[in-house]
């Protein structure tokens, strides 16, 4: 009977000591990326840019609690108007105004100054340069990252990025609303710096 599996081995062939040997028309760096595919390790851009409600609510919160951790100045000046007496000369007609509100009121103002700005370095440099949400952000759920590389822009960047707000004032305050209509919802001083706001509640 005929044998139709596979042929049979010449006993007298001798096995090639090189082995199998590769396909000549192969590409030996193997299959390349398909064009436009994204690799490893790539800059993310599709960030979910904040909008402007979000962004000035956020402002709001952490103003808000700025000034309650500068109550005490608030009291001292309270003290100093209560203390307030109004004089006038008769003879010029010039009126004086005179606070007696005595040295406790002087060192509430202080205190309260000191409160206030300790807040505000670590609500908006420290924690908010570090994690990118000061406490404000984090209730709205929005994040301050560099535009680059989606990362927080560090403590030293945004104590710049606050003073650079300047630009965002002038002229008329134009710079605070420029997210209204800008693709990146950027203000002046976040186009300088290279930083973005985006959607992004806190894990």
């Amino acid at each position: 009977m005929s044998d139709y599996g596979n042929p049979p081995q010449d006993p007298n062939a001798q096995p090639n000591p090189y082995g199998q040997q590769p396909d000549p028309n192969a590409n030996p760096y193997g299959q390349p990326p398909a064009y436009g595919a994204q690799g490893y390790g790539a800059a993310t851009t599709g960030f979910d840019y904040a909008g402007w409600p979000k962004r000035v609510g956020a402002y709001l919160v952490d103003g808000i609690l700025t000034s309650l951790a500068a109550i005490p100045a608030w009291i001292g000046y309270g003290i100093l108007a209560g203390s307030a007496e109004t004089t006038r000369d008769p003879n010029t007609g010039l009126t004086t105004t005179t606070m007696n509100g005595g040295a406790g009121s002087t060192i509430l103002i202080l205190i309260g100054l000191l409160t206030g700005l300790g807040f505000f370095i670590w609500n908006t440099c420290l924690k908010g340069g570090k994690t990118g949400y000061s406490i404000g952000k984090g209730v709205l759920g929005i994040k301050l990252v560099k535009a680059d590389t989606g990362q927080p822009i560090g403590a030293g960047m945004a104590f710049v990025r606050y003073i650079a707000h300047i630009l965002d004032s002038i002229p008329c305050y134009i710079g605070y609303l420029w997210p209204l209509w800008d693709s990146k919802r950027q203000t002046f001083a976040d186009k300088v710096l290279g930083t973005v706001v985006v959607n992004q509640p806190k894990g």
